[in-house]
């Protein structure tokens, strides 16, 4: 099989097309035979060595899928041959097949594509944990989402807006603005030429937000973490701009406002029932018409570069997925 193969920590163009084994389910795993799979932000600091899990080398990155389940694993009793899924793993998704345990996999529901379906356990995963159980979003309540553009904000948009938030839409061009109010949000900030602070006072009459949904980090954690209403949630996603930001004790104490870190694989390791009840949730949503994930760039696994440089230089606008053809 054609697999993407990373044999020394570093930039993503040092990733190398090799020809590797199909390898063998064993005990409670399937084999997929995989038709798309999602590219994240967290892929790329995988690869450069810099996230969290830091996986022996060599190894194949990629964290989402979606196929057909082509083997069974003994004792398998959730899937059989030619079901359609969607699955999540610590490695192996940039490949033509992969192997996954039974229970990080799920049916991809009635009405997504392979695309759609390879970016949506990740990103819509992690942005429903985030409001759900991290933030306990309300109806009516005002979610900021910063990085508003990106996979993971534009699915935050999409969810909060089916559980019933006011959103408003943070990010540095009107042409991503203008993507996420498209997703769905009611309001919009250019942090580029606008003060974050002030304008999100202006938008909710100077009460602040609610909720503030942040995977940039920089800069504008503190600004916006200022405009925080009393007793509202700061959601800690991750760091796409680079620096970790310092946000002074004190604003908590003043707002009686929370910081809560959101890291959705290890709260899936530990809860995997509650996962899999977050996604029938989302797939219900869906099939009903809720929401649709948005893909927005398609690349062949021979593009790899092209898809990562997307990614890391922030250009991309909703979901990046390669496809295996």
């Amino acid at each position: 099989m054609k697999a993407l193969v990373c044999n020394e920590f570093g930039p993503t163009e040092n990733l190398t097309l090799e020809e590797r084994p199909v390898p063998t389910p064993g005990k409670g795993e399937i084999l997929i035979d995989i038709k798309a799979a999602g590219v994240n932000f967290p892929d790329v600091l995988t690869v450069q060595g810099k996230y969290q899990f830091k996986p022996e080398l060599p190894f194949i990155p990629g964290a989402e899928v979606s196929g057909v389940v082509t083997a069974l694993g003994e004792g398998v009793s959730s899937h059989k041959v030619g079901d359609k899924v969607v699955s999540m793993l610590q490695v192996g998704g940039f490949s033509e097949q992969c192997v996954s345990s039974e229970h990080s996999s799920f049916g991809m529901g009635k009405t997504m594509s392979f695309e759609q379906s390879a970016g949506f356990a990740i990103t819509y995963g992690t942005s429903y944990y985030a409001l759900k159980q991290q933030a306990n979003i309300q109806p009516g309540e005002t979610l900021l989402v910063l990085g508003a553009a990106g996979g993971v904000g534009i699915a935050t948009i999409q969810i909060a807006k089916a559980m019933g938030a006011t959103v408003i839409a943070a990010a540095s061009t009107e042409e991503k603005l203008d993507f996420a109010c498209e997703a769905g949000a009611d309001m919009r900030i250019n942090y580029s030429d606008e003060n974050l602070k002030d304008k999100v006072k202006e938008l909710t009459g100077g009460k602040g937000v609610d909720v503030i949904y942040d995977p940039v980090g920089g800069d504008f954690s503190e600004q916006a973490f200022r405009a925080i209403g009393w007793g509202g949630r700061f959601l800690v996603i991750g760091f796409a701009s680079g620096p970790i930001p310092a946000i002074p004790l004190n604003l908590m104490l003043l707002k009686g406002a929370s910081v809560v870190g959101v890291f959705w694989g290890a709260w899936v390791a530990r809860f995997p029932l509650e996962s899999r009840t977050n996604f029938d949730e989302l797939i219900a949503m869906i099939d009903g018409g809720q929401f649709s994930p948005l893909v927005t760039e398609v690349y062949s696994l021979d593009d790899y570069k092209d898809a990562f440089a997307s990614i890391s230089e922030r250009r991309a606008k909703g979901k990046v997925i390669l496809s295996m053809g």
